[in-house]
């Protein structure tokens, strides 16, 4: 039987997309067909902030693509340095929240510490940030 698979070509090890190759193992003929596109967008404005962390009680990463963005940033404004030498000092003293264990693991490659890694989706991250005890200290 012939499916379609709405994904990027990914090679794994084998050279093969692991979708296709699985769904070969059952007996289905899977095409390809990527029906998405992205675009970084307001970079240069993320960048001037990332350079300010006095102006913020903290930073929130949603999402893999939201570290690719940070890294952008560093990587492009040569930022690296200034990064390494004090900014992520700066952050690392304000919370850094995360939404799952895969941008938790980004994060802490950028040289961040996290929390909220553990609650899995946006809503219970959320609740985690409102109940904690340095933002029930601002209101």
């Amino acid at each position: 039987m012939k499916v379609l698979l709405l994904k990027d070509a990914k090679e794994d090890d084998c050279g093969q997309d692991p979708y296709i190759r699985e769904l070969e193992l059952y007996g289905l003929e899977a095409t390809l067909i990527p029906v998405l596109s992205f675009e970084f967008l307001s970079l240069p404005s993320f960048s001037e902030k990332l350079s300010h962390p006095e102006d913020y009680g903290g930073l929130i990463f949603t999402s893999p693509r939201a570290v690719e963005a940070a890294e952008l940033c560093l990587e492009k404004n040569n930022k690296t340095e200034v990064w390494k030498r004090s900014l992520k000092e700066k952050w690392n003293a304000k919370s850094v929240y995360v939404v799952g264990n895969a941008t938790a693991s980004l994060v802490s490659k950028i040289g961040l510490d996290t929390e909220g890694e553990t609650c899995g989706n946006a809503e219970k991250l959320a609740e985690y940030i409102c109940s904690s005890e340095e933002v029930k200290g601002l209101f």
